[in-house]
């Protein structure tokens, strides 16, 4: 675990600028297990952040109004453009880093903490229709009556539909997460290499009808390990041939077949903590998928009113 101690053994101060800073920070949120991911991005933001004042700039120098300088440069000077998930991203970056500062005793005040964040709502995700869910099985069921049979596209849309899980979640399936004992209730268990993730591990529920195409999947690629070995692009193509062949206008992707599972979820009234431990999410990141869902709802259903 991270403590002040070993921020002062790196000998960081007010009077330190930031390019050691930063690194001492980086250093804190590995050790939180943050994802390296989240890393990178904070790391970023903070470098730009960096980039904003001159390079003698210390930590301990930087004042509120510096801060709202550098978000109004940010959103209305600089040369790129910046979205506002992006924005709020780095306005969380930004009161992080400070209060990891204040938290540890390097600075006395913190200055983000006046700093206003206001939440950000993403916009509604695109989804397939009921009827369009029936067109692209049919497309993707179609490959395994071809010349030369191949379950692999239907195992991989039907996987995602039932689970809608990630695609990084995908790629992680070994044969070994799929759980058969009983062949009328299969299941599949999510795992994660990286321990900061753990969290996130969970088992879902499978359709006893998809055993059939995974045998089948079996028999024709002979996995050893991962049930996936590919690239995430190559998984991608997949996913788009099926949507072209079922001739779709949207294009047919991870983030949209994992969104119609839990909208046709939610639709068919599975009780909604399972829907909530199914995504793997939290109880504050469900407030707004909630809200989401009740709205795609009618999409799905082909009921929604036609956008002006």
């Amino acid at each position: 675990m991270y403590n002040s101690s070993a921020v002062t053994n790196q000998f960081i101060n007010a009077d330190s600028t930031f390019p050691v800073v930063i690194r001492a920070w980086e250093g804190y949120l590995s050790d939180q297990n943050k994802s390296i991911y989240t890393i990178k991005a904070f790391k970023g933001d903070i470098q730009l952040l960096a980039s904003y004042f001159s390079p003698d700039k210390t930590v301990g120098s930087v004042s509120t109004k510096d801060l709202t300088n550098f978000l109004d440069w940010m959103n209305n000077e600089r040369k790129v453009p910046c979205s506002p998930k992006t924005n709020s991203r780095r306005i969380t970056s930004i009161k992080s880093f400070f209060k990891w500062l204040k938290t540890f005793g390097i600075i006395e005040e913190d200055p983000a903490a006046a700093i206003d964040q206001k939440p950000v709502e993403s916009p509604l995700p695109e989804i397939l229709t009921k009827d369009e869910v029936d067109r692209v099985i049919a497309a993707a069921n179609a490959y395994r009556t071809q010349k030369k049979p191949d379950a692999r596209n239907l195992l991989l849309l039907e996987l995602l539909l039932a689970t809608g899980i990630k695609k990084s979640e995908t790629l992680g399936i070994s044969r070994n997460h799929i759980e058969r004992d009983d062949p009328e209730k299969p299941r599949l268990h999510v795992r994660y290499a990286n321990t900061g993730s753990r969290a996130k591990e969970r088992t879902i529920d499978l359709p006893a009808s998809w055993l059939e195409i995974y045998d089948e999947y079996l028999a024709q690629y002979r996995p050893t390990d991962k049930i996936f070995p590919w690239s995430p692009r190559r998984l991608e193509y997949l996913l788009e041939d099926i949507g072209r062949d079922a001739g779709l206008t949207k294009h047919l992707s991870f983030a949209m077949c994992r969104w119609t599972c839990f909208v046709r979820d939610f639709v068919e009234k599975v009780p909604l903590e399972v829907i909530r431990s199914k995504m793997g999410v939290s109880q504050v990141q469900w407030r707004d998928i909630f809200n989401k869902l009740k709205v795609l709802a009618d999409t799905y259903n082909g009921t929604a009113e036609p956008a002006e």
